[in-house]
């Protein structure tokens, strides 16, 4: 009997090891705080930010020029020329807000990857989804992208 209640509390406790064993460590950030306080993020939406307002005057100018033609056919030339370098701008900016976003995901990407292995985490959640427990790496993040000059 007592060699089978020895044999029992091992196994017991050969179990409770492999389950704490394999429990993940699990790290969670704010990801809009990391988005606000990322030096090249706030430059890039700057950028971006400057780029819709000279959109809009270039759009306040023509408007202006609209507005001194008399012809109607030359009113017509005029807005169907406008209407085609306007889209061309709009195109430009989206493209470029596109390719900046996809940069400053991949760069926060690699920071969470990077700040996971040097805390030994083994994910990494974004704050909303974590109501207790876990480690807060928010700040190690924005540490890591504003030190990297990306």
């Amino acid at each position: 009997m007592f060699k089978f209640k020895f044999i029992l509390t091992a196994l017991i406790l050969m179990f409770a090891t492999s389950l704490s064993a394999n429990a993940y460590t699990i790290g969670y950030a704010d990801f809009q705080k990391v988005i606000s306080e990322y030096t090249y993020a706030r430059n890039a939406y700057k950028d971006i930010d400057n780029k819709l307002l000279e959109l809009q005057q270039y759009a306040i100018d023509k408007d202006k020029q609209y507005k001194t033609i008399e012809s109607p056919i030359q009113k017509k030339t005029f807005e169907q020329q406008i209407q085609k370098e306007f889209k061309t701008k709009e195109d430009r900016i989206y493209d470029l807000k596109v390719s900046k976003e996809k940069e400053i995901q991949t760069n926060i990407l690699n920071a969470s990857k990077a700040v996971a292995a040097s805390k030994k985490l083994d994910v990494i959640l974004d704050y909303g989804v974590v109501y207790a427990g876990g480690v807060d790496v928010t700040n190690d993040i924005i540490q890591y992208l504003n030190s990297n000059k990306k």
